[in-house]
């Protein structure tokens, strides 16, 4: 990428009914962000005027038929449909699901294809986007299945990064998932993710206990003593710089966290309870290690406040500018690394 381009990001508009058009918007009302990036939006301009006029919104959209049509200084909107839809903001329903996975697969196809440089996902609803082309439990899923390489999700601010060793499975499955394997291979994408996204040389990672108290040597459990500690100690014996297990709640009741580059928890709630807890509004969702972007905001559709223009758009704009920070740090590496090869040739 020349210093002189500017970072094609496209968005997929998320569910219909929720608050994802909202904080779109709201987020390119402030035109200066157009200084940064070219915004391509994967919908439809009947669309998007419905939620502008509903909202009371203002923010110019440049509608095109081809994203080689997009324009530098505009939100632009790729038309991927022209029909009319029925919208009934606050309600999930079916077609509003339907609409949103069309959106999320033009959006997925154009980063799979180089026509942007990153993806923006909005918020959808995991129950009515399912259908034969969408059996997934969330986003995350859907892209690993669809890009190259194997995800790890990441929720972070600028003061902490929090990953999951397993992700959206029931509570009851995850004893049986936690394994060194899986716990080695997060570790390593957490570690590389640090390194070209994050530009930090030595990443120093946490690991969170899966027992109350990591099993109180074994009267709560004994996975921490048999699994996770062995598994933590391999890892050290290769180089790599990471602590633990950790007991969560005195982990972040303690402050410790503020002392890692990154942390694991075992499952969704241990990890995400905490982190919404300290940063919710102003988080990211981070697909890492994939060879494409993707980030979302850290919240979901929102249907009880949808359609009332009371929607905070925070956490949408810390997407779109994470996004873009990741993509200019990962060019960065690789060239670096290009460099390096080319060295060592010689």
């Amino acid at each position: 990428m020349k210093k002189s381009d500017k970072i094609k990001v496209g968005i997929s508009i998320g569910d219909l009914n929720g608050i994802g058009l909202e904080v779109i918007l709201k987020t390119f009302e402030d035109n200066r962000i157009l200084d940064f990036c070219t915004p391509i939006l994967f919908g439809s301009t009947k669309t998007v005027s419905y939620h502008k006029k509903v909202l009371h919104l203002n923010t110019p959209i440049n509608g095109i038929d081809q994203i080689r049509r997009a324009i530098p200084n505009k939100l632009n909107l790729v038309n991927i449909w022209k029909e009319s839809v029925v919208i009934e903001l606050g309600k999930p329903t079916d077609v509003s699901g339907e609409y949103a996975l069309k959106s999320l697969e033009s959006a997925t196809n154009a980063l799979k294809n180089e026509e942007v440089d990153v993806l923006v996902t909005a918020p959808i609803n995991k129950y009515n986007i399912q259908s034969e082309n969408f059996k997934f439990q969330g986003h995350t899923e859907f892209l690993e299945a669809n890009l190259e390489g194997e995800s790890l999700m990441i929720l972070m601010t600028d003061k902490i990064r929090m990953g999951l060793i397993t992700g959206h499975i029931p509570l009851k499955d995850v004893t049986s998932a936690i394994t060194p394997g899986l716990i080695e291979k997060k570790v390593n994408i957490m570690h590389a993710s640090l390194i070209q996204d994050f530009n930090i040389s030595k990443p120093k990672i946490a690991i969170l206990g899966l027992n109350p108290h990591c099993g109180d040597h074994g009267v709560i459990g004994t996975e921490d003593d048999e699994i996770v500690t062995p598994t933590i100690k391999k890892l050290q014996e290769i180089g790599k710089i990471v602590y633990g297990p950790y007991a969560a709640d005195s982990f972040f009741g303690s402050q410790l966290y503020k002392d890692f580059d990154g942390i694991l928890a075992m499952y969704h709630d241990q990890g995400l309870a905490p982190f919404k807890a300290l940063s919710f509004g102003k988080g990211v969702n981070f697909t890492a290690g994939l060879n494409r972007i993707r980030t979302s905001p850290d919240h979901g559709t929102a249907y009880e406040i949808a359609g009332k223009n009371k929607a905070d758009h925070s956490s949408f704009r810390e997407a779109l500018f994470t996004a873009l920070s990741i993509y200019r740090k990962r060019t960065e590496y690789e060239q670096l690394i290009k460099d390096q090869l080319k060295a060592n040739k010689r």
